[in-house]
């Protein structure tokens, strides 16, 4: 490694649990955490807009946290093959975000069903703070000194130390941080969407194929810097394939969401009236 990027290379942490008395916390678990509440702020405002309660995605936690967690635990399973034994071992890690966004996605729409809402405006008031929640917690990588990228002399090279390096890599010092790639890039996907949202070239409930492609491009030249062990598939990693088909979906989902000239005004909602939650009000 060169002086250079030895001076700007990334350092990793010496530790990922914080004592609170006799209860440890993890630092995965608290990324993972603030992530969930900066989607939540960035989408009450939105929720307001589209004339739902402010507080309805507070409401939608509780139905997309449990459902994203089974999400992320079947895909693993499903993508690892991991034995029946070991199915219920979540402890030991194995949470795919592909399979955590999925099952939210199912979870908010039983949510919007049973509260009587409408599922398009919905979407589009939550959709743009989920990569900022998944930027927030792909930090948890960082402190677990896990799933970094190929061996590299960049100045931005990140530092493992030698007790979190993989098999044949004992010599290497700095990897690509595919951490902070994925961050980068999943702001600006917050900043596009962000955008997109506010010329109204989409109509309601288009915005999440926006995500889901724009995501998945991501994913996908990302995943290829990764030298974890992974399933593959004729010599393939599993996550490209299912990047690619999540973006061909995607761009066909977007085909006919783009609005016409001749487009409502207040067809997203915003000029709607204000109706809680719990209503059976469709908005």
């Amino acid at each position: 490694m060169s002086f250079v990027s030895w001076i700007l290379s990334i350092p990793s942490p010496s530790f990922n649990t914080i004592d609170i008395g006799p209860l440890p916390l993890r630092m995965y678990g608290l990324s993972i955490g603030l992530g969930m509440i900066a989607a939540t702020f960035i989408a009450r405002p939105r929720s307001k807009e589209r004339g739902m309660h402010p507080d309805t995605p507070i409401e939608l936690l509780m139905w997309v946290v449990p459902a994203g967690i089974v999400g992320a635990r079947l895909y693993h399973i499903v993508t690892d093959q991991v034995p029946i034994a070991d199915w219920v071992k979540i402890w030991e890690g194995g949470l795919a975000i592909p399979g955590a966004i999925a099952g939210g996605a199912i979870g908010a729409l039983f949510f919007a069903r049973q509260r009587g809402l409408d599922r398009a405006r919905l979407l589009d008031a939550v959709v743009p703070g989920l990569p900022v929640a998944q930027a927030i917690g792909r930090l948890g990588n960082w402190w677990n000194q896990e799933l970094y990228g190929r061996p590299t002399d960049l100045p931005w090279g990140l530092e493992i130390d030698p007790d979190h390096r993989l098999a044949g890599y004992a010599d290497v010092e700095t990897y690509h941080p595919t951490f902070l790639y994925e961050m980068i890039w999943n702001l600006g996907l917050f900043a596009v969407l962000l955008f997109i949202d506010r010329k109204r070239v989409l109509r309601p409930g288009k915005l999440i194929w926006l995500y889901a492609g724009g995501y998945a491009i991501g994913r996908l030249w990302i995943e290829l810097l990764r030298i974890d062990p992974a399933t593959e598939i004729a010599g393939v990693r599993v996550n490209i394939w299912m990047m690619g088909a999540v973006l061909l979906f995607s761009i066909a989902m977007l085909v006919n969401g783009f609005r016409r000239e001749d487009r409502v005004a207040d067809d997203h909602g915003r000029s709607a009236q204000m109706v809680p939650s719990g209503s059976d009000e469709e908005e």
